[in-house]
């Protein structure tokens, strides 16, 4: 790409970045485009352009929703021609959801789309949100000596780590290192220089095909969590949902679950009334491996699909994504132990 022709869009959707303090109530409030102009001078060193575009009214990440996922995938398509890449800016609590959610959507995605944010707000003295936004925007337009995008992924960036976003969770509500990718390598690091893992992105040489946006999603998921002493109640109330389609099972270890009849007896049924079940681990780091142990074998007997290193962020939105495009069950447990977009290893 002509250098003359980089360009970023900026999307703000809302969360704590965009928050400035009113000097006259202390409370706080949703930036305007001027603000953060003012509060980031640096914003004017960039030698191309930067436009921008604004959820109105801004919203909370803990609203974030298929709806909010759409528009932001109506944003960059409807955009995609114009720009290198795209910034979104995004509270923490939902980002790994919106960013594994638009990995899924974004078929054939040749350009960066990075989503950050912070922990402090943009007009706070210490905030992280100034150094996150201003090495997102660096990555979004960063090329090869071809001017090819050198990370065509979605992807998070936060506290000098570039990863994939579809691979990452949120695992500390108070330190600026809030997101972890637990089960791949960072495809970036950052200090004085910005070193790239280009071997472990989808390189724009493997892309050959167009953009091709997705909408369709099915939200008739359920995230059923083991624990010890879990009452069969429980677990029949929960599988037993009207209009239940998926659930994902968030085992112990290598993705063990009790050996109760009861127990096996109810997600059979549920397999056998075309519920998918994926079992995930609930374990930070790990993957599920059911032929390991007799308590997760059973579970493979059973009709549970093995989710192997998948997030629950990523089973959870794969499966609505999946879901929302008529797949039978048949064909979904095959997709399910299948990387889309790199969101699981084989």
């Amino acid at each position: 790409m002509n250098p003359d022709e980089t360009s970023v869009l900026l999307i703000y959707t809302g969360g704590t970045i965009g928050m400035i303090e009113n000097p006259e109530t202390g409370t706080l409030e949703n930036f305007s485009l001027e603000q953060l102009q003012k509060h980031i001078p640096e914003l004017q060193n960039f030698t191309f352009r930067i436009d921008t575009y604004q959820f109105d009214p801004p919203m909370d990440s803990s609203d974030m929703d298929p709806e909010a996922w759409r528009k932001l995938v109506h944003i960059i398509s409807d955009h995609y021609t114009k720009y290198a890449g795209f910034v979104i800016l995004h509270g923490t609590d939902t980002m790994a959801y919106t960013a594994s959610a638009l990995s899924f959507m974004l078929e054939g995605l040749g350009k960066p789309v990075i989503l950050t944010g912070s922990q402090l707000p943009i007009g706070v003295l210490r905030t992280d949100g100034k150094e996150n936004l201003l090495t997102s925007i660096e990555i979004a337009t960063a090329c090869d000596e071809k001017g090819m995008p050198l990370i065509p992924e979605v992807c998070i960036f936060f506290e000098n780590h570039l990863m994939r976003g579809n691979r990452t969770t949120k695992m500390n509500a108070e330190n600026f290192n809030a997101f972890r990718s637990f089960n791949y390598p960072a495809l970036a690091s950052v200090g004085i220089h910005i070193k790239y893992n280009l071997s472990l992105s989808h390189r724009p040489g493997h892309i050959a095909k167009d953009l091709i946006p997705h909408y369709a999603l099915d939200t008739n998921i359920a995230i059923l969590k083991l624990f010890p002493g879990i009452q069969e109640s429980v677990v029949a109330s929960i599988l037993s949902i009207k209009g239940l389609k998926a659930a994902v099972l968030e085992t112990y270890g290598s993705g063990n679950a009790p050996q109760k009849e009861w127990f096996i007896k109810l997600l059979q049924q549920a397999c056998e009334q075309g519920i998918v079940l994926v079992n995930v681990t609930q374990c930070s780091a790990g993957t599920v491996e059911m032929e390991r142990y007799e308590t997760g074998y059973q579970l493979l007997q059973a009709g549970v699909v093995c989710g192997y290193d998948s997030t629950t962020e990523s089973a959870v939105t794969k499966l609505m994504f999946l879901l929302g495009h008529g797949y039978t069950p048949s064909e979904i447990r095959k997709q399910m132990a299948q990387p889309l977009a790199g969101e699981i290893t084989r």
